[in-house]
């Protein structure tokens, strides 16, 4: 991909904040467990009782951002993505840093920046695929918004899926944006991922919790902010181990001063809670993770109501079924989308991640009669 020039104010430093905020309502949580069904031995999905699953189709994706529906799309990246470059001129410890890279190397010059985003909660899980391996699911919640899926080749690292509210980068531009090439909105997308899983069958999620405190770690080592962390562990680790290593390697600045924890899982079934509490990195298997801390201590437990009755039930779940299929995944994440607690935010995609297949099946805001399914490599 050439470079290209921005002439306008544009960016993505709130992409991740666009996220499932802090407007929870109280909700019993027997009443959301027994709503969702998924704990029932009796209830079984629709590709348990008839067998084999349909066909799936992939939809092929290129260079030019194509809407599947709308709300939803769908651009591939082939090409140099500045990665190396951005870490070794020392990374980036704001957002605003990570403008100034991109709009000084990929993009051109920008002015008149603004930066604004909300929180967001989000459920994870991991599970054993009844067919080998292991699936990652996940549900990003929050208000309606514009979901962005890019599958990146990268000169130089792992080919990667991952997705991007691409909200705050028209937010960020004003009505600008709109003329926005999609060669800019897609080099923009690549530094803003929420989620994703690469080509080793790496997978890694931004959650949020609500905490007043921050991540603004201060050595001298290189800086990395939420989303740039994120490119960095698609792009270079292939496990958990290795992914734990790197993040360990840099200075990890939360965006917009929000706390935040990531869900990372690889090929071999191991999941991991990453957190940092004052400052220090904390490294907590689970197969699940919500929005509040898992790290023990005085932290431990802080988060909504909601995330843990969100945990609860997707608990419960890998209680009665430690392995499952991807319909079944699918389920487990229907059962804790935003739909069961009555609220005006929703699951704004769902997407089921086959580590070993390295295949994404995406589900746009609650409707789980319809998947968008792509794969990272043609067979």
């Amino acid at each position: 991909m050439s470079k290209t020039k921005l002439c306008i104010g544009v960016f993505i430093s709130a992409l991740w904040l666009s996220g499932c905020g802090y407007h929870f309502t109280s909700v019993d949580r027997q009443e959301v467990m027994d709503k969702s069904g998924i704990a029932s031995d009796s209830e079984e999905t629709q590709e348990t009782q008839s067998g084999a699953r349909e066909q799936v189709e992939y939809i092929a994706v290129g260079s030019a951002v194509t809407e599947l529906e709308s709300g939803f799309s769908a651009v591939r990246f082939e090409g140099d993505d500045g990665l190396e470059a951005f870490l070794n001129q020392g990374g980036a410890e704001s957002d605003r840093e990570v403008l100034q890279f991109l709009t000084g190397t990929m993009l051109g010059s920008a002015e008149g920046l603004s930066f604004e985003g909300d929180a967001f909660g989000c459920s994870t899980i991991s599970v054993e695929n009844t067919g080998g391996g292991y699936y990652f699911g996940r549900n990003f919640d929050w208000n309606k918004c514009d979901a962005l899926m890019v599958v990146s080749y990268p000169l130089s690292g792992y080919a990667s899926f991952s997705t991007v509210n691409v909200d705050f980068i028209r937010q960020g531009a004003g009505l600008a944006s709109h003329f926005l090439s999609d060669e800019m909105l897609t080099v923009a997308a690549l530094y803003a991922p929420l989620d994703g899983m690469n080509e080793k069958g790496l997978c890694v999620s931004v959650n949020m919790i609500q905490d007043g405190d921050t991540i603004s770690q201060n050595t001298e080592k290189p800086d990395i902010t939420t989303t740039t962390a994120i490119r960095l562990l698609l792009n270079r680790a292939a496990s958990v181990d290795e992914a734990v290593e790197l993040l360990g390697q840099y200075d990890f600045h939360a965006s917009m001063g929000y706390m935040i924890h990531l869900a990372i899982a690889d090929g071999t079934g191991k999941s991991v809670a990453i957190e940092y509490v004052d400052n220090e990195m904390n490294v907590i298997e689970t197969p699940v993770l919500t929005n509040f801390y898992l790290s023990e201590g005085e932290k431990n437990g802080i988060g909504t109501s909601q995330s843990h009755t969100r945990f609860e039930i997707l608990e419960q779940t890998l209680k009665e079924r430690p392995s499952m299929d991807s319909g079944q995944v699918r389920d487990a994440l229907a059962s804790v989308s935003k739909g069961n607690f009555g609220e005006f935010e929703s699951t704004e995609w769902s997407v089921v991640f086959d580590q070993s297949a390295l295949t994404a099946e995406y589900y746009h805001r609650e409707d789980y009669d319809k998947s968008y399914a792509f794969t990272l490599f043609d067979s």
